[in-house]
């Protein structure tokens, strides 16, 4: 008996549809069933995972909070994507953008201007794009691998930002913990609704983002561009477009938003570096890419639910007393069931019967 993958003649446009809302309600049965396993009640666990952070209005705030760099990195990945190109390496860009971002606050902690937080959004959004231009450049002109390349260089990002915080940018008045200075009032990302809670402008950052890439996919020219070489890049080339130059540009702006995210998070939420400033955003943001359909609005919605992953996780340790790895399985079955749905759309699964024939050599 053997099993095989067999590609549909026609693809449901309802299934396509509905398959995000299916992975999720599979995902919330698995995450039940595990619960009971743990030996709690699901419905309280499901309750204080999915229900109360979402009941008060400070926790809204930190729901917002959480959402904007899933939503910042993944409309940028969704864009790699849809060009067939996999940048996996989203939180390294998120990382390096943070380090370059922090740099003025940091070095020239003294200059105290309207112009700080502005360059530090600029200068993070280019050390993201930096940092996406060397997967981009191996692939291009080395025709490498851009999943591991990407991959990698998330290590060397991570490292390099615990280097920097426990040498040269260690605060001298930090008691030698392994912290930067305080960013300065300048620097710090302000809140919108200050008087309510602390959420601050990376998520209007990403709303718009998320609206100006779908406005380019839908009815610009490189949207139409995107789209054709990610499905076929000999209908591109036929078409007069480059799929060099479509490397460069679906890595260079995937790692600009990255950046961007990534010195948002340190300039509005945390206020100084350290050595973790993520909890893995960029990885949970291939998840929020996928589960959104790589569309930027599906993106919106798909980031709150994996906002709300996180939140719910930091309040079911609370009341209900569990690991905050079960965030982390939560994710796992979401991706798995996403990626299966979408398996299932496009194949049906054929079970080949083979029969054992015996006789003499």
């Amino acid at each position: 008996m053997r099993i095989e993958l067999e590609k549909r003649p026609d693809v449901s446009k309802l299934f396509g549809v509905v398959s995000p809302l299916l992975a999720l309600v599979l995902t919330l049965i698995f995450g039940a069933i595990m619960f009971a396993m743990l030996g709690k009640d699901p419905v309280e666990a499901l309750d204080a995972f999915f229900v109360e952070p979402l009941l008060e209005v400070w926790s809204l705030h930190e729901l917002a909070i959480k959402a904007a760099p899933l939503i910042l990195i993944a409309v940028g990945l969704a864009v790699c994507y849809r060009s067939n190109n996999w940048n996996i390496g989203a939180e390294g860009q998120f990382t390096i953008g943070a380090i370059t971002g922090s740099y003025l606050p940091i070095v020239f902690y003294d200059w105290h201007s309207p112009l700080v937080l502005p360059l530090m959004l600029i200068a993070g959004a280019l050390g993201g794009a930096l940092f996406a231009a060397v997967p981009a450049l191996l692939k291009a002109h080395f025709n490498t691998n851009e999943i591991l390349t990407s991959l990698m260089l998330v290590y060397i990002a991570q490292l390099f930002l615990d280097w920097l915080i426990r040498g040269a940018w260690r605060d001298p008045k930090g008691f030698n913990f392994p912290v930067s200075r305080d960013f300065a009032p300048e620097a710090v990302l302000p809140a919108i609704w200050e008087e309510s809670g602390r959420a601050h402008w990376a998520f209007t950052f990403a709303i718009v983002a998320a609206i100006g890439v779908w406005f380019m996919l839908r009815y610009t020219l490189k949207g139409f561009e995107i789209v054709v070489l990610g499905q076929s890049e000999r209908a591109g080339r036929f078409a007069g477009f480059s799929s060099k130059k479509m490397i460069w540009f679906s890595f260079l702006f995937s790692g600009a938003l990255a950046g961007l995210a990534g010195i948002c998070e340190v300039s509005g939420s945390i206020g100084h570096l350290q050595p973790a400033i993520s909890p893995g955003y960029g990885f949970s943001a291939i998840i929020v890419a996928f589960l959104g359909r790589l569309n930027p609005l599906g993106i919106i919605a798909s980031g709150l639910v994996l906002a709300l992953t996180y939140l719910g996780g930091e309040a079911a340790q609370l009341s209900i007393g569990v690991s905050d790895k079960v965030t982390r399985v939560f994710q796992g079955l979401l991706l798995f069931f996403v990626l299966s749905c979408d398996t299932l759309i496009y194949y049906k699964i054929r079970i080949i019967w083979s029969r054992v024939r015996g006789g003499a050599a």
